[in-house]
């Protein structure tokens, strides 16, 4: 009886160390794959700052003013001025449509013991 369980102890041990084993090397990938992950990401943000500064080039507001003076015969842009722009109280909001009445209460016909529905 003692060799039976010795015999099972070890291959206890032995399914164990190949499961470890495999855990291990499974660890391992995933890792792999999350460093190449970041990397990725590091390199993402990098390229988007490239873009954001390269756009904040572009837009240059006298690069802009004399692109819109060269191209002005077939774009008609004009420059914009402070007084073109207005104010905010001059800004004319829509008015709420007001709920229909549907049922009306005639109340100089009521007498004073009577109560509105």
């Amino acid at each position: 009886m003692k060799s039976v369980i010795y015999v099972l102890t070890t291959l206890g041990v032995i399914g164990l160390a190949f499961w470890a084993y495999r855990e291990n090397y499974a660890t391992q990938a995933v890792l792999n794959q999350t460093d190449r992950l970041h990397s990725s990401i590091r390199a993402s943000h990098a390229r988007l700052a490239v873009l954001r500064a390269e756009w904040a080039y572009l837009n240059r507001p006298d690069r802009l003013r004399d692109l819109a003076e060269i191209n002005f015969e077939r774009l008609q842009l004009l420059p914009l001025h402070p007084e073109q722009f207005g104010q905010v109280d001059e800004v004319q909001y829509p008015v709420p449509d007001m709920l229909p009445i549907t049922d009306p209460v005639d109340v100089s016909t009521m007498n004073s013991d009577e109560e509105p529905l």
